[in-house]
């Protein structure tokens, strides 16, 4: 029976694993061997991966690839992403190449603000509260000063600061609710600082207000926290061409294509069930460029889901329209991002993928992120309502089942010869497998393939 340990975050990292492999795994040996089998060869490189979080006893790899083509506001961009899931850098490669020659993507950002709150409950008056606030304002701005110098000399900071009554949806709840301008950084740390020292000015004012009744003196902070939720931090990605302009090798005609594809969007903009898996869709892509670039992939997910909810029916973050003969498809996300502090600066890779898109500033890269969602959706729409989509999804799956059989380099090219005009399914490439090596196939129900 495994025993609870204390003391597991004091031990060396040798000490974590020993301790990890004899008390969870059947082969001790094999575990340790696959564990330090990923650590770095650089020592210095390895100290600083075990830096980055608590406990660390190895690394965990994810494929860097490269999704070249992308023409963003005339510049052209080659993408890093960094996923684990088949056809994902495939299909924004070839939704660049395909946009690539109409004029490419277009982004604009709407808006850079992000907001932050100080939760607290008060019983008294509100029209005291109200008195307080207006004498607090001033002392936010000024009690936070040091810690804003050098965001406002780039040119953010604090942009305001609200008192907002909660009260209609929980006894005595209340906000201070502030904005702010983080420039070319994420802002967490900073944005936070600020909303705790919020809460000191007013913790501090209150206890030294005599004149205030019991009921007023009643004030109790909560927490203070930056909301990942950033309505009001977003960018505009869009495409749009000539319907004629749509022909491709797919076998339907532009106009049918355009139709279709735009009637997909609207299933998903009224469908739910749909709009999850089409949202995910978007995520692919957007998740893959925000995690080599070293940015908050969880925060992102959560901001755009609610934001795809915010009409109060969960919705396709991408919409479509067909005007006067232009196609048109585009994405509003938010997206609050950062190209300085946290990893931009630590991670190597992260550096590296910085660089090869010319070291953005935060704007610019929301504009790139953005224009890999969209790539992303246009190239699953695209298969969706022409070939299908497991088609391609099946031949970029087919190099998992075969390194899953442990396929000699021979016996995977004659594999992949055998099924360019056929469908992988996981059975037919066992079948076709086992008939290369002449051996029995595992499962008795799977036929052959001819």
């Amino acid at each position: 029976m495994k025993q609870p340990i204390k003391g597991f975050s004091k031990l060396s990292k040798e000490g974590k694993i020993e301790w990890l492999v004899n008390e969870h795994f059947e082969n001790p040996e094999a575990a340790r061997n696959l564990l330090e089998e990923y650590w770095h060869s650089n020592e210095k490189r390895q100290q600083l991966h075990d830096d980055f979080i608590e406990n660390t006893v190895t690394n965990y790899f994810l494929p860097f690839g490269v999704a070249p083509n992308f023409k963003i506001n005339g510049e052209l961009y080659t993408l890093p992403m960094a996923i684990e899931e088949s056809s994902v850098v495939a299909a924004a490669s070839k939704a660049a190449g395909f946009w690539l020659k109409r004029g490419g993507f277009k982004t604009e950002i709407v808006s850079t603000t992000k907001i932050g709150h100080v939760h607290f409950n008060y019983a008294g008056s509100f029209d005291t509260l109200q008195s307080m606030f207006e004498d607090w304002k001033p002392r936010f701005f000024e009690e936070t000063e040091e810690l804003t110098a050098n965001m406002r000399a780039r040119g953010g900071g604090i942009l305001s600061v609200e008192l907002v009554n909660r009260t209609d949806v929980l006894e005595d709840y209340y906000q201070i609710e502030a904005r702010f301008e983080t420039c070319d950084s994420m802002g967490a740390n900073f944005i936070n600082s600020c909303l705790e020292q919020f809460a000191q000015v007013m913790k501090m004012d209150v206890a030294m207000r005599t004149e205030l009744s019991e009921a007023d003196r009643d004030l109790q902070v909560v927490m203070c926290i930056l909301s990942n939720y950033t309505p009001e931090c977003v960018v505009r990605a869009e495409v749009s061409c000539k319907i004629e302009e749509l022909n491709d090798d797919k076998g339907v005609t532009p106009e049918e294509f355009a139709t279709k594809f735009k009637r997909a969007v609207q299933i998903a903009e009224v469908e739910p069930y749909r709009a999850t898996t089409h949202n995910k869709g978007i995520m692919n892509g957007i998740d893959a460029v925000i995690i080599a670039t070293g940015n908050d992939f969880r925060a992102i997910e959560a901001a755009s889901h609610t934001y795809a909810a915010r009409n109060g029916q969960y919705s396709s973050l991408t919409h479509c329209t067909i005007d006067d003969g232009i196609f048109k498809f585009w994405i509003e996300i938010p997206l609050a991002l950062g190209t300085v502090g946290g990893l931009t600066k630590l991670h190597p890779m992260v550096k590296l993928a910085h660089e090869l898109l010319g070291h953005p500033n935060s704007e610019t890269l929301m504009g790139i992120v953005a224009a890999s969602g969209l790539a992303q959706n246009f190239g699953a729409l695209r298969a969706l309502v022409t070939t299908g989509i497991q088609k391609g999804h099946m031949k970029m799956h087919l190099f998992n089942i075969l390194n899953q059989l442990e396929a000699t380099p021979e016996e995977r090219d004659e594999v992949v010869k055998f099924f360019e005009d056929k469908v992988p399914h996981h059975n037919l490439v066992v079948s076709k497998f086992c008939e290369i090596r002449g051996i029995p196939v595992p499962r008795s129900d799977v036929k052959k393939d001819k």
